[in-house]
């Protein structure tokens, strides 16, 4: 006779069938992605990665990365896509033996293989980028001494006047909730347990599941100064008095050298404005510190002399403003009037 503690409830064992089934959505939808955004190609161009091959805008990539000595991408060089199918096929046979026996110590080892598996396969694809991003044909066109060309693992990064981005698709985010449904099964039965035998669950532990497959919202990033190009006029970002960056909410990043540059971007309708997260500008008074337009104090003055013409900074109240300003010639205003007034 099965021991209760040792063994899942019903409504576990249908949740643990519902999260294996769901696996058989990357043999029809791609796992991740990877983007490029550049001046030239502003729609983006994108490449698919699935569980056994890749599609998208390959050729043109291939195209590019043949001028700064990248290896074209080639289905031939992953030897990951014989054997990837029989991985899922694994854990969907394992998870349905869970489901089916409802055995304790069975979804243990199914999470266990989890995170082994998801472990391997980000350092697999970690050195995969790597290996395609630092071996370069020593004889390309283009070549920049000491530039490595490592798409980011996950996130954004910028190289050349190029923004990568690399996200999970589809495939990777069914498979994500599906482990992420696993794992709360099993943070249920131990507090089910806990509560019978009358001890308490520490509250960190609840926590964990939720921390660890919670999504990253998307924040300012660091102005790398002397290597960062505004993406407005096109000129490297050197001041780090003046700039600013508009965030999208799907996490992309535009960096602006000038407020000016800013404005005039978002009123080419480039995006909509329920595309844009937020509109953020560096503190005059701190590098790398940036403040919401709707709060900071813009002070206008033409002896602020900003890379391209708005000679505007901006400061995080109106008290620090008016101190900066002193006997300045200069007007102190808000957002919506400096937008209004830059063309």
């Amino acid at each position: 006779m099965n021991n209760p503690i040792n063994t899942l409830s019903v409504t576990s064992r249908i949740l643990v069938a519902f999260a294996t089934g769901a696996l058989i959505t990357v043999f029809f939808l791609p796992a991740w992605q990877i983007l490029l955004y550049a001046p030239q190609y502003p729609e983006g161009l994108k490449m698919n990665i699935w569980i056994n091959n890749l599609t998208g805008d390959i050729d043109v990539i291939n195209g590019l990365n043949h001028y700064i000595g990248m290896r074209p991408f080639s289905i031939k060089d992953f030897p990951e896509f014989a054997y990837l199918p029989y991985v899922v096929g694994f854990f969907m046979l394992l998870g349905m033996i869970v489901a089916i026996t409802g055995k304790r110590r069975f979804l243990l080892l199914y999470l266990v293989l989890t995170v082994i598996g998801g472990a391997f396969a980000l350092y697999d694809f970690y050195m995969w980028e790597y290996r395609y991003g630092h071996n370069l044909n020593p004889e390309a066109p283009i070549q920049v001494p000491g530039m490595s060309y490592q798409p980011p693992l996950f996130g954004h990064k910028r190289l050349l006047n190029f923004d990568a981005y690399s996200f999970p698709d589809v495939g990777g985010w069914v498979v994500m909730g599906a482990a992420a449904l696993a794992f709360g099964v099993w943070f249920f039965e131990w507090y089910k347990q806990r509560r019978s035998s009358r001890k308490n669950i520490p509250v960190a532990a609840l926590l964990i599941p939720i921390l660890f497959f919670s999504s990253c919202s998307a924040q300012p990033e660091p102005i790398k100064y002397g290597q960062d190009i505004c993406y407005s006029c096109k000129m490297g970002m050197a001041d780090p008095k003046f700039g600013g960056e508009v965030i999208t909410k799907k996490g992309k990043v535009f960096k602006f050298d000038d407020v000016i540059c800013m404005t005039r971007f978002l009123k080419s309708g480039t995006l909509k404005p329920d595309e844009v997260k937020q509109n953020v500008v560096v503190n005059f008074e701190k590098k790398n510190d940036f403040i919401d337009v709707k709060t900071a104090i813009f002070f206008n003055a033409t002896e602020l002399k900003s890379p391209m013409g708005s000679n505007t900074a901006a400061f995080s109240s109106e008290t620090t403003a008016q101190t900066f300003k002193g006997n300045k010639e200069g007007q102190i205003v808000k957002w919506d009037e400096l937008y209004s007034k830059l063309q």
